[in-house]
């Protein structure tokens, strides 16, 4: 049977379908999402379960000259499918391939890009009143946003502007119940039980009619009560609530796997000339039976997809197992900051672990299941995280924030104003740091050495290995003189044997790994094994044998480790995952300059370039920006043999 889907190029191609030929567009993408996902790996979940939503938009909107903005973009590959992207689905977060969140440079119906959660309101509310104001063509504009998006506090920012202004946009709240990992908080709780009564909306109209129409004249006192009469029953009968006393219409609980349900919403929506929110239910891993029936814990699996792990529509049969055992690989840097941090809790009661929406992206899952009266988790809302954590330290707790270096970025005010300020002893364990592949530009984290080293009272470390990533937890936690932060990578560590006792690390002390003279190899963080890679060949390509030294802090640098450097080397190459400007290098370069002892020594600063690096594998990655062993002893071996030319 030919597919309607093959004969859909553009969004206006849905526009002569009818609702049943649109229901079965929406199984199409459906289906296609499964099949290409499921072999190549991405996002799965939360796209399965807003195939109708897509297409009742792009059905009803003329897009790009009408908006629809995508929170997030986890919820965002049906989009791609139905405006001319459905032949690249299978690249998507490949290098050189379809990004993995909608991307404005990637298509015209990409209206922002979205890689963090919660942003679609606000971008919608400007888009609306630039309209209003003549400011580019004129428009409808939809903002669709996950029940998870609304836990972060800016969609509540956004959401009061909204009302307050009468703007006139719709809002699709896909409700699916899930984030990554079942929502938490309040918000979530209200939503549960409007799902569950799905006809008190209904009931609240039919009751105020009633109620007006009693004999007796007592009908006619209640009609002249007026707003108290209907402030009193919409308290009663509850749905709606939280968004009408916004001044936002709100219509729901709509059934957001029937397109033509959803049509009828969103239309009667789009033509009220007000804000409205249209409350769709839908279920995350829709159409794949082992994310839909396999309850919450079924969703939360199946929030991606790993490549390789669905054939035929079902979950793909395991490979065989190999005729000689498998030698396990190192364990995951986060694996073992979450077992680390663990026994730091069994060890000291002050400590607890606090997490964003992310259990399992940042090991606290393990905490979740050994200690759960020590975990926390505050939703999709690291600025309420940190504020959290600042009020912990102020009662004498050691909170411990693992946040991935990316998302903390959200939380900027919060670490200057209420922690550095304030000196509290808060910990900041930022996962993720560096490049961290398919995700690309919204996740890579590049900035977090830049943005917090020139906070006062703040100390900076950054582990070399697993093993000393151990040590540097226990040293947070010890700590007791303000905040500290330590940053790590994405995937495997090194290798190495874990210590059985962690030990405090003196704060703002290097080490030296390998000495040697002329050329010295300062790293910090994954910048170290690059130094270690970098210096094996060296002296066998080059005949250069350099020093090699762990700074383990950007601050307080250890300026005795550096002058010793810049006094017995010509040449001092810094190396570090994160933006130049402002980074570990650019400390080490102001350290000796104001000390007045560059004199002949040469700085040589390695790190990422000053632009937003895309997706792909991190190794392809870095060999695009020269963060590999042998791009950087090219780089040292020019700067040896052509000094002028390589510091250039």
């Amino acid at each position: 049977m030919t597919k309607l889907l093959d004969q859909i190029d553009g969004p206006a191609d849905l526009k002569g379908l009818d609702d049943d030929q649109l229901q079965q567009v929406a199984q199409e993408v459906r289906e296609l999402i499964i099949d290409t996902i499921g072999e190549i790996g991405g996002h799965f979940g939360a796209n399965l379960g807003a195939c109708e939503i897509a297409v009742a938009l792009h059905s009803l909107l003329n897009s790009p000259t009408d908006k629809v903005l995508w929170d997030v973009g986890h919820q965002a590959y049906p989009h791609k499918v139905l405006t001319g992207r459905g032949d690249q689905l299978h690249t998507i977060r490949k290098y050189g391939g379809l990004a993995p969140f909608c991307a404005m440079q990637e298509s015209e119906h990409d209206i922002m890009g979205a890689g963090h959660a919660s942003t679609s309101v606000s971008y919608a509310v400007g888009i609306k009143e630039a309209m209003r104001r003549g400011t580019g063509a004129d428009g409808r504009v939809v903002a669709v946003i996950g029940d998870g998006a609304l836990t972060g506090g800016v969609s509540f920012e956004a959401l009061l502007n909204a009302g307050g202004m009468d703007m006139p946009i719709v809002i699709v709240v896909n409700d699916n119940g899930m984030s990554i990992a079942p929502n938490v908080g309040a918000l979530s709780r209200y939503f549960n039980r409007m799902r569950l009564n799905p006809k008190l909306y209904h009931a609240r109209e039919d009751a105020e009619e009633t109620l007006t129409k009693l004999p007796a004249g007592i009908g006619k006192r209640i009609e002249r009560l007026g707003p108290i009469l209907k402030e009193s029953l919409k308290a009663y009968w509850a749905p709606g609530l939280f968004f009408e006393e916004l001044d936002l219409a709100y219509v729901g609980v709509i059934d957001g796997h029937d397109v033509k349900a959803l049509r009828q919403a969103i239309g009667e929506a789009l033509e009220a000339d007000r804000p409205v929110v249209v409350h769709c239910k839908t279920v995350k891993g829709k159409g794949f039976v082992p994310a839909e029936e396999g309850g919450l814990e079924g969703m939360e699996k199946w929030h991606a997809a790993k490549p390789g792990s669905i054939s035929n529509g079902a979950v793909a049969e395991p490979a065989p197992p190999p005729k000689k055992p498998k030698v396990p690989g190192p364990p995951q840097y986060t694996t073992v900051f979450g077992e680390a941090l663990v026994e730091e809790c069994r060890r000291d009661d002050r400590v607890v672990g606090i997490t964003a929406a992310m259990n399992s992206g940042t090991g606290l899952n393990i905490l979740q299941r050994e200690l759960p009266e020590r975990y926390y988790d505050v939703g999709i809302a690291e600025q309420h995280a940190i504020l959290f954590a600042a009020g912990l330290a102020l009662q004498g707790a050691k909170p411990v924030a693992a946040i991935y270096s990316t998302f903390l970025q959200r939380a900027y005010d919060q670490i200057v104003h209420d922690v550095c300020l304030q000196r509290l002893n808060v910990v900041f364990a930022m996962d993720r740091a560096g490049l961290v592949g398919d995700d690309g530009p919204t996740h890579h984290g590049a900035f977090d050495i830049s943005y917090m080293r020139c906070l006062p009272h703040l100390v900076q470390m950054a582990p070399r290995d697993e093993a000393m990533l151990v040590h540097m937890l226990h040293t947070a936690v010890v700590y007791d003189e303000g905040p500290i932060a330590l940053r790590y990578p994405r995937g495997e560590a090194e290798g190495l044997r874990l210590p059985r006792r962690p030990e405090p690390i003196e704060i703002g002390t290097g080490e030296l790994l390998r000495e040697s003279d002329r050329v010295a190899l300062l790293g910090y963080g994954y910048g170290v094994s690059l130094a270690l890679g970098a210096a094996d060949l060296l002296a066998a390509e080059h005949g250069v044998e350099p020093t090699v030294a762990d700074a383990r802090f950007a601050k307080p640098l250890d300026g005795e480790l550096i002058e010793r450097l810049a006094a017995e080397h010509d040449l001092i190459v810094t190396l570090e995952e994160n933006v130049l400007a402002g980074g570990f290098g650019s400390g080490v370069l102001e350290h000796l300059a104001d000390n007045d002892l560059l004199g002949g020594t040469r700085v040589l600063r390695i790190g990422l370039p000053d632009r937003f690096v895309t997706h792909g594998k991190p190794a392809l990655l870095r060999e695009e920006v020269g963060l590999t062993p042998a791009a950087v002893a090219d780089r040292v071996a020019q700067a040896v043999l052509e000094p002028s030319a390589a510091l250039a």
